[in-house]
């Protein structure tokens, strides 16, 4: 079988349909970038580890002697409820060089030679951990991670994460965006005009062009969604290290938070969707041009551009009610509240009890 490299017309001299073959440097010269494209095409598209592995790109942890490893989490040392981490894993070889994993740790060691075994959090075959928006599935726990190398039963590395709840955490329930208006139809052009002649002995006038039509109207975009009612619940857990516990109700579902007011906070977003963009007129035709002749014909006139379309109206701020603990007054500022468009957040303080 003939590779595509190989590949040459091999057909009768003497057939009427023969094409007669061109040297073979020639051949290759044109197929060279053909070459090229189908290569990157392949590493772009199976990932090929084994070809990165034979650039030294990345290294097979199977064929390589390492004699300790540690791990670490970069952007840490703690863990917030929603948030996703990268992991780095390190590795020492006998001669003293270091090896770190790929992704964060920007090297040649692939996560998939490697097992995480999660605890809390969750874990990835890229190297990330996360930890579940719900606080209830973490409080007072702490995150731990086990990563282990099958190609060398005697590595492993332990890392305790602990759960952080000084965070910007965030409950968005803005409003749909309104979609956006489809553009005019641009106009037709019109015709040329037919030629005359500007023979003097026989002379004849051009033809007029006729006129572009108008372009069509963009259609209006549609408008934002109104942002739904929020009901919020705030709790204080007291002690030497104080935290908020928050409900927060809205279409009939109900998320949990646990913020550190000393340096953390909730902001609950129930604004109004904003409007879809107009779209756009179309172009008017473009007149004909008049024949040539004796004399010249007229040439049409341009058609007129249609209007754009208008904005979408933005959707209306959702009602926000806090209802807080006595205790929980003064952390409050740690709660912000953005409801443009919507009435001003009302707030109740009475009783409300642990949340869980």
């Amino acid at each position: 079988m003939l590779s595509f490299l190989e590949f040459e017309e091999k057909q009768d001299p003497h057939s009427p349909t023969s094409v007669t073959s061109k040297p073979r440097g020639s051949c290759l010269t044109r197929r060279i970038p053909l070459i090229c494209l189908s290569a990157a095409a392949f590493l772009s598209l199976n990932g090929c580890t084994a070809v990165k592995v034979k650039l030294g790109m990345r290294v097979y942890l199977a064929k390589t002697p390492v004699v300790a490893m540690q791990a670490s989490l970069p952007k840490g040392p703690a863990i917030a409820p929603g948030q996703k981490l990268s992991l780095v894993a390190q590795f020492t070889q006998p001669d003293g060089t270091v090896l770190l994993t790929e992704g964060q740790g920007n090297g040649k060691v692939l996560w998939s030679e490697l097992v995480v075994t999660p605890l809390v959090v969750t874990s990835d075959q890229k190297g990330h951990v996360a930890l579940p928006r719900d606080p209830r599935v973490s409080d007072g726990k702490v995150a731990h991670v086990t990563i282990t190398v099958p190609s060398h039963s005697d590595l492993r590395a332990e890392l305790n994460i602990p759960i952080t709840y000084d965070y910007l955490f965030v409950a968005n329930y803005t409003g749909s965006v309104g979609s956006s208006g489809l553009n005019g139809s641009d106009g037709i052009d019109g015709t040329s005009g037919s030629m005359g002649s500007i023979d003097l002995n026989n002379p004849a006038p051009g033809g007029n062009g006729t006129n572009g039509t108008d372009g069509g109207n963009g259609w209006d975009g549609g408008n934002g969604g109104d942002a739904p009612p929020v009901d919020i619940r705030v709790a204080l857990r007291s002690g030497a290290h104080p935290l908020l516990q928050i409900s927060v109700s809205a279409t009939g579902k109900e998320r949990f938070y646990l913020v550190d007011p000393r340096g953390g906070a909730l902001t609950v977003k129930a604004e109004g969707g904003a409007g879809g963009s107009g779209g756009r007129g179309g172009r008017g035709g473009r007149g004909g041009s008049g024949g040539i002749g004796t004399p010249n014909g007229s040439s049409g006139m341009d058609g007129a551009s249609g209007r754009n379309g208008f904005d979408g109206s933005p959707g209306r701020g959702g009602s926000i009610t806090v209802i807080y603990d006595p205790q929980a007054r003064p952390f409050l500022g740690a709660i912000h509240l953005s409801n443009q468009g919507g009435p001003p957040p009302v707030f109740r303080e009475e009783p409300v009890a642990s949340l869980w």
